[in-house]
């Protein structure tokens, strides 16, 4: 079973992320601790909707999240659940959506650099400033996908 350093993964996410490619895991696990160490409070929300999805949020609640990584069947991104709102100065966020921006993720190196580093910490000030009243659960995995 992999487990991050930061905190293990929880038990109904792994068992869905044991079926993708090992490449895959491995990138998500490295993804996945570098923003816990960013930002170690962090409440993570697990999702299984049409990609296998973890979710950074400040809150139990996903409208104070501030990225997620969703893990489809061949790729991973790592996307900014309020991305229009953030300043990107380089450019480095793609999508169409009214809110949702991603950056696709292929290597290490598409985000530990500190262009991302530097958008992670913006979207995480802007979630706190943005958020409607203090949460009661910090550094919680909170599962939200239906066992079969």
């Amino acid at each position: 079973m992999s487990v991050i350093k930061s905190k293990p993964i929880h038990p109904d996410f792994h068992r869905l992320l044991d079926f993708k490619d090992q490449s895959l895991i491995d990138l998500f696990c490295d993804l996945r601790e570098y923003i816990l160490s960013l930002h170690p409070d962090s409440n993570e929300l697990l999702y299984h909707t049409h990609a296998l999805t973890s979710v950074f949020s400040i809150s139990e609640k996903l409208g104070d999240a501030y990225c997620m990584i969703p893990i489809h069947s061949n790729h991973l991104n790592l996307g900014f659940n309020k991305g229009t709102l953030l300043k990107d100065p380089q450019h480095i966020l793609t999508g169409t959506g009214n809110l949702i921006r991603h950056i696709p993720v292929k290597h290490k190196t598409d985000y530990r650099n500190g262009k991302v580093k530097a958008l992670l910490k913006e979207a995480v000030a802007f979630a706190v400033k943005d958020m409607d009243k203090p949460t009661k659960s910090i550094g919680q995995s909170i599962s939200k996908i239906k066992k079969n």
